[in-house]
């Protein structure tokens, strides 16, 4: 998706609203199409932790636990962003990058590097809080070719003015940053898709967790953090398993390993017994349904 391929509509200031906006957008980049590299489905969602720490303390996240999720400061080198571009272009990847992961993004200094660098092969979305955020490092951002920046807003709607004012100033275009409601109070869940992030979050209300429920995730996405482990997905926020390492091996040999693979087959036939899955309550079939049927029925032919 280009800078200009989307509408960024009025914030809608309703948190069913903004989840429901916010999930229908991914919904376009993921379940558009499947790129097929060697007959395997390729993911479209490549989530990344450039670096392990946050300047906030949110009550809906893991870092607001320094028991669960200490501040480490251990960032992505670019040698490591390097190997990606390389095994990216190597499998033909097609999909999304989205810094964010573990920490917020914009802390990381080789931020305009790694946009610049995997933008070659991939389409960047940045998630921040903002606050590092000037109209001066929102042009560059901008100039280094991400495909969109996803301001998550905490404080209240008072922040809406305060951007939209960078904005104008940074002469970036409007359509290139999506501004998005999370100021809610915890009886409405914070305005995000809230889950219990494998059993680290009890705060608001939460779903109870089902070991016999479906999940899409390891079926179209994946997590990257600093230093090239691999994980399922971003609800992993205790690491607790490891798909492998990037800079030991190739992401897509990852990809199609053999633990990746029971991973995969469990959570499509509804097993969530091993971790993190065994603690999450994730929602975990709302994208990834055509990647899903894929991997289906490659696995039934073998």
């Amino acid at each position: 998706m280009s800078k200009s391929g989307h509408n960024n509509p009025p914030i809608p200031l309703d948190p069913k609203e903004t989840i429901k906006k916010n999930i229908n957008r991914r919904k376009l980049i993921v379940d558009d199409g499947i790129t097929l590299f060697k007959g395997i489905p390729l993911p479209t969602w490549i989530e990344l932790s450039l670096i392990d720490v946050c300047n906030r303390s949110c009550s809906f996240c893991p870092k607001a636990d320094d028991k669960v999720a200490p501040d480490t400061y251990q960032k992505m080198s670019r040698n490591l962003i390097d190997k990606l571009h390389d095994d990216l272009k190597k499998m033909k990847f097609n999909g999304s990058i989205a810094l964010c992961g573990y920490g917020e993004p914009l802390l990381h200094k080789d931020i305009e590097y790694i946009i610049n660098k995997l933008s070659k092969v991939a389409d960047i979305e940045i998630v921040t809080n903002g606050d590092p955020l000037n109209h001066k490092l929102l042009q560059k951002i901008y100039n280094a070719n991400a495909s969109r920046l996803l301001i998550s807003m905490y404080d209240g709607p008072e922040q809406i003015q305060k951007f939209k004012e960078m904005i104008k100033k940074s002469e970036v275009p409007e359509e290139f940053i999506i501004l998005r409601d999370r100021w809610y109070s915890k009886t409405e869940n914070f305005g995000v898709k809230l889950t219990n992030r494998a059993g680290t979050i009890k705060t608001g209300n939460q779903i109870a967790n089902d070991v016999h429920t479906i999940c899409f995730y390891p079926s179209y996405q994946f997590l990257i953090d600093w230093n090239g482990d691999i994980f399922l997905c971003p609800q992993d926020w205790q690491r607790r398993q490891t798909m492998g390492n990037m800079m030991q091996e190739e992401v897509f040999d990852i990809w199609t390993s053999k633990i990746m693979k029971k991973y995969r087959t469990d959570l499509l036939n509804g097993k969530r017994k091993n971790n993190p899955c065994s603690s999450c309550n994730a929602q975990g079939t709302l994208l990834g349904i055509n990647h899903a049927q894929k991997w289906k029925e490659i696995y039934k032919n073998k």
